[in-house]
């Protein structure tokens, strides 16, 4: 799967919203991403830090749920999460 096929099969889960709530569900998919992010941090944290066994696959759920927000973010500013990927690659080999 590519990330043009995740983007348009994530958005069918996303429901749909009224444009008139457009910054309402941004600002939600924003903090969204931030509270799965934080989820996977947590987690590592729980893994490094207390001993705890780590779990592959629940990692994966987790990252997953951050792809998932990003898809989604892509897909209300009207962006393709190719040319994003594509784009992040394209600055990090300029940094390195």
């Amino acid at each position: 799967m590519d990330f043009k096929e995740y983007q348009q099969l994530a958005d069918k889960t996303a429901g749909g919203f009224e444009e008139k709530d457009r910054e309402k569900w941004t600002l939600i998919s924003a903090l969204g991403l931030c509270g799965e992010a934080g989820e996977v941090g947590d987690y590592l944290k729980k893994v490094f830090g207390h001993g705890h066994q780590l779990d592959l696959e629940k990692l994966k759920k987790e990252i997953g749920d951050c792809v998932w927000y990003c898809s989604d973010l892509c897909t209300k500013f009207n962006l393709s999460f190719d040319d994003v990927a594509k784009a992040n690659i394209d600055k990090l080999s300029k940094r390195y």
